[in-house]
């Protein structure tokens, strides 16, 4: 069930000055952010809609909207379909590093949490068996997940396993990150082939992250290898990119 709309105070915005040359728009925006960062409106929690908010407090729809917007440019909310403008915890900043996605949002208290989408043992073929440096006919395993930071749907993990990994449960892929899994296993991850770049969603992808349809992406693709070299995973994720953004360190040689 969605969470209810979070109803600010009657007063809230009472002592805004509607005769400043500075836009109104811009004082609605301003009031709301501050109730972001102190919590008032805590990470999660959804915003009242345009139309009842603009009524409540007198504000025409498109002032309201366009204070909305300023937020979600910001990183600070976020719209999604069926449910409204959201809270978000703020823009996850990864660093290009031998991480997993989940160990990084629980390292920075965002509170992950995963969804299976599918889940199934395959052979490989051509490709799969190309990625991931084993024989075609292969048994594999391919698991799509959608993790979440703090309730916000954030990213579609595509992830294929080779045969020593295909026994990873559902469960087990819901409750921890791939990379915890693999070393319960005692495997070391050293290296990995990573590629970043954008493109738009697909269907079932704006759908699962509730972005309008279309809407452009940040993509990686990554194979992983262990320290004898071999191949443990092979991920093809994608982002929400309102919500996430890669850093790299460059050094001059």
């Amino acid at each position: 069930m969605a969470q209810a709309e979070t109803a600010l105070p009657s007063d809230f915005f009472l002592d805004l000055d509607r005769s400043s040359p500075v836009p109104l728009y811009h004082q609605i925006a301003t009031r709301l952010e501050a109730a972001i960062r102190d919590e008032t409106l805590p990470a999660a929690s959804r915003v009242e809609n345009e139309i009842s908010m603009g009524q409540r407090f007198g504000f025409s729809r498109p002032t309201v909207r366009r204070a909305i917007q300023n937020l979600v440019d910001k990183g600070l909310l976020v719209r999604r379909r069926g449910i409204g403008t959201q809270v978000v915890h703020g823009q996850v900043t990864r660093q290009v590093e031998l991480s997993s996605l989940y160990e990084d949002l629980d390292s920075t208290g965002q509170h992950p949490t995963t969804i299976v989408v599918s889940h199934v043992r395959m052979t490989a073929d051509d490709a799969v068996a190309r990625d991931l440096s084993i024989r075609k006919g292969d048994p594999v395993l391919r698991v799509v997940r959608v993790r979440y930071a703090d309730g916000v749907p954030l990213a579609v993990l595509d992830n294929t396993l080779p045969p020593d990994f295909v026994d990873f449960t559902e469960e087990e892929l819901a409750s921890r990150g791939l990379y915890q899994l693999l070393r319960t296993r005692g495997v070391s991850l050293r290296v990995a082939k990573q590629r970043i770049g954008a493109r738009s969603a697909t269907a079932k992808e704006s759908e699962l992250l509730s972005l309008p349809k279309g809407a452009a992406v940040l993509t990686m693709s990554r194979t992983a290898f262990d320290s004898s070299g071999k191949a443990v995973e092979f991920g093809q994720h994608c982002y929400s990119p309102g919500l996430y953004s890669f850093e790299i360190t460059l050094v001059d040689r």
